[in-house]
């Protein structure tokens, strides 16, 4: 048997093994001390040597080595001696073979008999000793005259060999060694038709040249005896290696002192070992079997029925099927019990069962499962409460999560200002909360629904808590008289419905009381405790933090929507050239900077805009207020709307450049616009674009398209003058502008956005309100991420007989001519009480531009909702009001003018000026 020195034979622990064990099992005292070291090591010189030098299955490896060889040694001699003598018959045979063949082969008499024997006889005998595989065939007269021979010198030679016998017509054979070599010959006759010998062939092969089958089989006996060599090795190894597994490299005194090492372990271990043999009878147990199952001294051998066992223990003893980790009552003792069956893999019929006494452990695991929900609890708040910066939400979900894995009952109330944005007032007791959430495992619990005002009554428990931030615990309500007060009708249904305990924790987050959290247990039986009320103040404490997040976001949101909404035109001014429906909608995550405006225009003109101020919050409403003030103030100078965009441009880069100086970061680089302005009187609308989709126009057909509108670069971009875009409108079209929140979003692009549009804009007729309606049906997200403005405008014309023009020659006397003329348009109209003052106007008006301009001169009035006059000319000089003094005899006229107008101001055209005024008709 292999030895391991120093091998451990079993595992190190206190009083289990080592030298611990081993004293108590032979009764000694004195042995050392600490981790074992392995089994004990007897001197060298006490093994025998034949020990030390090999092992039992080294010796059992000898032998079979040693039978190995000579059995191989035996085969190898009988084969050597067979495969001689089989190469000698082989030889003898053959040659006799193929010797008479050639003998009495067809013409061989014939060619023996010619006149030169050899010509024809030596090719003959040399292809057949090839095609044979002989050494030599020679064909010799009756003289023993050769006449064939592989060596043609030989030929007419004597034979050598006997062959006297062979002209008797015998077959003659003989082993003689040759110049090539040990062979084997063979002589045999050649016969004439009639019988007469006429000659002999002999035939003859080397005795090296034939290999025989025992030559063969000889790598067979040597591949044989390898295999069987390496077979016993291995069958050697893994024998001495199960030895060594099982014995763990000891002697039969080692096994001894083993065994008693084991049985002292068995019997020292906290945990019962029973043994039942496959009949059913106790084979082994130790004593802590005997304590745990209370067995008496004489229960080895005997069968377990007969043990008095209580029924679980048994039926698991006798089930003959594993079990783990079962827990069964066995007296007053939880035991848990663990069986495995000992048939398996060919061992014995029985079982070998293992039992812990579980009681105590029973108690903790149960405080640690209990601990174990708390915390996962917790986790699951953590994930679920806050989810998004909606009061009211939070609080459903702080309600929603509790119950029912910590409570059946949860109210959250809180006070009014904080569902309304507002802090509640700090250093002031609550004293009105609204009820906020509420949830709970049955439908017709007995609190007050969502929505419930409740005003707080002194001196009661939930007023203390309100008063000073601290939670408390009510274990049984029936016992307890002062949370009654708040709501005595309510606390007598609560208690008749089954209420039976309660825990509040008042929501503080960064000092501020914003209302209390109540949990409330009715159908479990156990009550809230101390550690109940550490779990609740863990789940409120974060829930009033994202209450209290929610409750800045929502002020910071309601302050910029009210922003925003201020910004944002709450009226559309009264005009006739287009009927105009809008809709805004601001984003879900946050209020934008998208803006829409209708601003009149002298000359009956409308110009319509749409913005986009890139991000959210309160800085992107700020800026488009901004921007949307300076489009306004740039419209008084009725400007084109490419040099509107260019100006707007300007302030743009001013306001970043004042932003990058004073090192804030409130550039608005990324704002888009489009502004249009629409004339009824000539049908034609120009329009600019500063990076903003273009818009779309629906015909009075229904036919939609995009009009090719270079888009110039967003505002603060610029490097180039904005370009201007001029169409010819029918009655009746549309006008569409939108901002990008409407045609694209993160699950579409642009292009399909647009697509979507133009099918949600085809169709019959339908007023702008209508079309703002089915065009926000079809394009509107679930969750708008940006903002969305809409405008649709419908086209209205001026009608002819509303517009009057005449061309006036540069003539002063032809003012009056220009006087009488609008008088009498005046008249058809039915404004004879504006016609005093209109001539006054257009006297003047007409006079400075007959003075000071250029030719064309041309009037204009138009009756819309004004009556407007207008006089153009080809110069660029524009008037300007002067105060005349009372020594001046000019200087007045534009005086009288601003005077009896509602409005005036100058218009430049491509082609010159045009100065306006416009007189009420009401």
């Amino acid at each position: 048997m292999a030895r391991f020195p120093g091998r451990s034979w079993a595992p190190s622990g206190s009083g289990a093994s080592g030298s611990t064990a081993s004293s108590i099992a032979t009764g000694t005292a004195g042995s050392s001390v600490g981790r074992p070291r392995g089994r004990l090591q007897q001197p060298r010189a006490a093994w025998p040597k034949s020990v030390k030098r090999r092992s039992v299955a080294g010796q059992f490896f000898a032998l079979q080595v040693l039978v190995v060889l000579l059995l191989v040694a035996a085969a190898v001699v009988a084969l050597v001696v067979q495969s001689r003598n089989d190469a000698r018959q082989e030889a003898t045979n053959r040659s006799v073979a193929v010797a008479q063949t050639f003998a009495n082969s067809p013409g061989i008499v014939a060619a023996m008999q010619s006149p030169d024997p050899t010509a024809i006889l030596q090719p003959k005998a040399q292809a057949a000793r090839i095609n044979a595989g002989v050494d030599f065939i020679v064909v010799l007269n009756t003289d023993g005259i050769r006449y064939t021979h592989p060596n043609p010198d030989r030929i007419g030679q004597k034979f050598v060999g006997n062959y006297e016998p062979a002209l008797d017509g015998q077959v003659v054979t003989e082993q003689i060694n040759g110049t090539i070599g040990p062979l084997v010959q063979a002589t045999v006759p050649v016969r004439a038709p009639d019988g007469q010998v006429v000659g002999a062939v002999s035939s003859g092969i080397t005795i090296k040249n034939v290999s025989s089958a025992s030559e063969r089989q000889l790598p067979v006996v040597l591949g044989a005896a390898a295999v069987a060599l390496g077979l016993a090795t291995c069958g050697t190894a893994l024998i001495s290696r199960r030895l060594r597994r099982q014995t763990h490299g000891l002697g039969p005194a080692e096994m001894t002192r083993m065994y008693e090492h084991h049985a002292a372990v068995l019997h020292a271990v906290r945990e019962g070992v029973l043994i039942v043999e496959g009949d059913g009878r106790l084979l082994l147990c130790n004593d802590e079997a005997r304590r745990l199952l209370d067995l008496p001294a004489d229960a080895e051998g005997r069968l377990v029925t007969e043990l008095g066992l209580d029924q679980a223990p048994e039926e698991l003893l006798t089930a003959d099927r594993p079990v783990t980790d079962e827990v069964v009552l066995s007296g007053e003792r939880l035991l848990a019990v663990n069986i495995r069956l000992t048939d398996r893999d060919g061992g014995p019929p029985g079982l070998v069962a293992t039992l812990r006494d579980s009681t105590e452990l029973l108690a903790l695991s149960g405080r640690a499962e209990v601990a174990q929900r708390r915390l996962r609890l917790l986790y699951d708040a953590g994930l679920a409460v806050g989810s998004t910066l909606d009061v009211t939400r939070t609080a459903e979900e702080l309600a929603q999560v509790a119950v029912p894995r910590f409570a059946d009952f949860v109210t959250v109330d809180l006070a009014e200002q904080v569902l309304d944005g507002d802090e509640p007032p700090a250093g002031v007791a609550l004293v009105r909360v609204r009820r906020a959430a509420f949830a709970g495992v049955r439908d017709d619990s007995p609190f007050y629904p969502v929505g419930t005002v409740l005003d707080v009554v002194p001196s009661t428990p939930l007023a203390g808590a309100l008063d000073t931030g601290l939670p408390g615990v009510e274990p049984r309500l029936a016992e307890s008289t002062a949370w009654r007060a708040q709501d005595p009708e309510g606390a007598a249904q609560a208690l008749e419905y089954g209420v039976h305990s309660l825990v509040r924790v008042p929501l503080k987050a960064r000092g501020v009381l914003l209302g209390v959290a109540r949990f409330w247990r009715a159908g479990r039986a156990e009550p809230f405790e101390d550690e109940d009320l550490a779990l609740a103040e863990e789940l409120v404490s974060h829930a009033a933090v994202c209450i209290d997040n929610a409750r800045r976001y929502t002020r910071e949101h309601a302050m910029a929507v009210t922003l925003q909404h201020s910004l944002l035109p709450r009226n559309l001014p009264a005009q006739n050239a287009l009927d105009v429906a809008h809709r805004y909608l601001p984003a879900q995550a946050g209020v934008g900077g998208d803006w829409f405006d209708v601003i009149p225009l002298p000359g009956a003109r409308v110009a319509l805009v749409v913005g986009d101020v890139v991000g959210h919050g309160l800085h992107a409403a700020a800026t488009m207020g901004r921007l949307r003030t300076a489009i306004h103030n740039f419209s008084t100078l009725d400007l084109p709307p490419d040099e509107l965009l260019g100006h707007l441009d300007d302030l743009v880069n001013r306001i970043d450049q004042e932003e990058s100086a004073t090192g804030g970061s409130g550039a608005v680089t990324g704002a888009t616009c489009l502004y249009a302005i629409y004339d009824p009187v000539s049908r034609r609308c120009t329009l600019a674009s500063a990076g903003h989709p273009p818009p779309a126009l629906v015909s009075p057909d229904g036919q939609v398209v995009f009009p090719e509108l270079p888009t110039g670069p967003p505002l603060g971009l610029a490097v180039l003058p904005f370009e201007t875009v001029e169409l010819e409108v029918a009655e009746d079209s549309q006008l569409v502008l939108y901002t990008d929140g409407l045609v694209e979003d993160r699950e579409r692009d642009i292009d399909e956005g647009l697509e979507r549009l133009r099918a949600a804009l085809t169709g019959p007729p339908r007023t702008p309100e209508q079309t703002c309606a089915d065009v926000l049906g079809a394009m509107l997200p679930a969750h708008p991420q940006d903002d969305i403005a809409l405008l649709v405008a419908r086209t209205r014309v001026l009608a002819p007989d509303r517009v009057a023009e005449w061309a006036v020659p540069s003539d002063p006397a032809e003012v009056g001519s220009v006087r009488a003329a609008v008088a009498q348009r005046l008249a058809q109209w039915g404004l004879d009480e504006t016609a005093f003052v209109t001539e006054l106007i257009l006297s003047e008006l007409v006079t400075n531009a007959i003075r000071y301009g250029s030719e064309p001169i041309r009037v204009r009035l138009l009756r819309d909702r004004a009556l407007i006059c207008e006089v153009s000319d080809a110069s660029s000089t524009s008037p300007h009001l002067r105060y005349a003094a009372t020594t001046d005899e000019g200087g007045r006229g534009l005086f009288l003018v601003a005077q009896f107008a509602d409005r005036w101001g100058t218009r430049y055209t491509a082609t010159g000026k045009v100065i306006w005024t416009e007189q009420p008709l009401e």
